[in-house]
This record gives C-alpha cells, structure tokens and sequence, in this order.
C-alpha cells in the first residue's frame, strides 16, 4: 500500500481508502452489515488504514458498522474520516431530497450545517464510531442556509476541544473553499472524480494543488459502471440509486465497456482486473490524493486494496488517457 499525507498536515492517509458508503446499505439495495465488517477488516490487512464513512450512510448504520470492524484495531492505526451536513432526524436547511431508509421508511433529507447541529452531530459520530477524536471531520455538501463562517467557526471549536483533528469539505466550489478557509484550515476536498467524469480538473485540481490541499476522490469506478462487468439493460435491486442514474443507460454501458475493452489488454499485462487498473489511473493524476473504493464483502475491498500494488509508466498512462480522449 502507498500512503499519502493529508493536505498540509502530517497525517498519512492510504492511496486507496474504503468508502462505507454501500457498506451502510442506504441507497445500494441493502448490505450484509457481517460482509461490510469483514470487508473492512480484510481490506485493513492489506494496508488499507484509512475509512470514509458518513451519519448518512444507513441513518448511522454505516459508522456503526465501522466501529465493529476497527474495534480491536490499536486506534492511532486508523484514520477515520466521517462527515456532518445532512441530516434525516431534523427537518431544517435546506431540503435535498426524500428517501427510504434501510428498513423501507420514508425520510426526508436536508443539508443543514448550523453550528448546534455540527455540535450534535459529532458528539453522535464519535459514539457510533466507538473513537474520543475522529482524523478528519467533513462537511457533506454545502448549506446555502447558513453561514459558511458559522459553519466552519464551530469545527474550529471541535479542533480545539480535541474531537476532531483535521477538516475537510465535500462537494465545495473553489470559492466556498475559500471562505471556509478564512474560519479553519481546510485541508481536502472530496469530490466526484472518474475516467467519465473529470469535470473537477478544470477549476478544483488546479486550485488545490496551488495552495496545498488534498482531493479525495470519490466513486472514481463510477459506482461500478467502470469495472466492466455492467451490461446493458442492468437491473439494480430495489432502493438502489443508479437504477436512474445517467450514467447507467444502455448506451452509456455500451459506450463505456467498448472503451474498457480497449484498456483490458493492458490490465492482463499488469495481471490486473480492470477495475484495479482504473483505480491505480486514478491516484496517478495530478492532484488526486486518494480514491475512495467502495465494497461490500471481503474480496472486493482486498482486489481494491491491490490496485496500488500496479505500476503503470508514462506509455501506460498515454495509452489510457488516448482511449478516454475517443468516447469525452
């Protein structure tokens, strides 16, 4: 495993770190809580120290489950990385969207960041998490309903008091980066990045490679439209969110796998599947700190976990990047 330090800190976080996402279920059609478990303890033992996890992910399942599995794990061997923002217990915000929860209820979700939920919040993740600190605190998506510096003046309180050591942003323009780092020192953005969808390189990269900060790429597989293995006309399991996504057309998986074809060559040669090749792609572009993987059961998180073990030289690279150019 390859480890990299987070922003301008010194904190080393794994190239390729889990994300609990599916883990908790919500929105991927349920989840096998003694599978995600494994997954997490199995990817840990290919060095794979570093877990995303979110309060939303399964309206706290995920964390819980995150503690399950790093429970006899030495904590300073870990770096956990949660988030606050969006709430599905309390109806203030901004409103995002309804959804059922894990067990079919209907719940209303909204992006809310005033300084008393960031407060709640936390004290909630540190107990679900089963931690006294966590390693890297992150809004989930902006709140146009409040302040960024209210927002943000209250995780610097959380930095004092020791609950949380480090914070980040999720999904934030370059200039709501900017204002957040007027109250504390943001030190990453996490942020959608994948073959099929680089729109951050154009404005996020380049700003934070200037000025120090780490992205943390998520769903760099594309929630799994990049491993190849979709096929036309896919059926999703009931409550799993790509059974509408664009992405996930026939045409867009026919597009896609014909482009995957083209690479495969190259992920036999590096005795690779193809989704551990495009994760190695992925912490190989410029200003990617980290790709967040996600998995379900133990031998997706360990094939993940191997994808920093590939080499790829220079030709490798041009020769992925020339297929991209073809179907961008």
């Amino acid at each position: 495993m390859e480890y990299r330090t987070l922003g301008n800190t010194d904190l080393k976080i794994s190239a390729i770190t889990f994300g609990a996402w599916a883990a908790g279920g919500w929105m991927w059609g349920g989840s096998d809580s003694n599978q995600a478990i494994k997954a997490i303890q199995d990817a840990y033992e290919k060095g794979v120290t570093s877990i995303d996890t979110a309060p939303i992910y399964g309206m706290g399942a995920s964390e819980e489950i995150v503690r399950e599995a790093i429970k006899d794990i030495p904590r300073d061997k870990v770096q956990l990385l949660t988030k606050f923002g969006m709430r599905w217990d309390l109806k203030k915000g901004e409103f995002y969207f309804q959804s059922k929860d894990n067990d079919g209820k209907d719940v209303d979700i909204y992006k809310y960041a005033g300084k008393e939920s960031v407060k709640q919040e936390v004290e909630n993740s540190l107990k679900r998490l089963g931690t006294d600190y966590i390693d890297l605190y992150q809004i989930h998506w902006p709140d146009v309903t409040t302040p960024i510096q209210e927002t943000f003046e209250a995780v610097a309180e959380l930095i004092k008091e020791g609950k949380i050591r480090h914070a980040g942003v999720c999904n934030y323009t370059v200039e709501q980066m900017k204002e957040a780092e007027k109250y504390v020192n943001v030190v990453s953005n996490q942020v959608p990045f994948s073959m099929v969808n680089r729109d951050i390189e154009r404005e996020v990269v380049p700003f934070c490679r200037k000025n120090g900060k780490s992205i943390l790429a998520y769903s760099p597989m594309e929630r799994g439209l990049l491993t190849g293995k979709m096929k036309p006309g896919q059926k999703f399991e009931k409550g799993d969110h790509r059974a509408d996504n664009p992405y996930f057309t026939a045409d867009s998986i026919t597009k896609t796998n014909a482009f995957l074809e083209k690479i495969r060559p190259l992920a036999e040669e590096k005795n690779a599947t193809l989704a551990q090749l495009v994760l190695r792609w992925t912490i190989e572009r410029p200003g990617i700190t980290i790709a967040l993987a996600g998995a379900r059961n133990s031998q997706q998180s360990v094939q993940n976990a191997a994808a920093a073990d590939i080499e790829l030289n220079s030709g490798d690279i041009d020769l992925i990047n020339d297929e991209l150019k073809k179907i961008s």
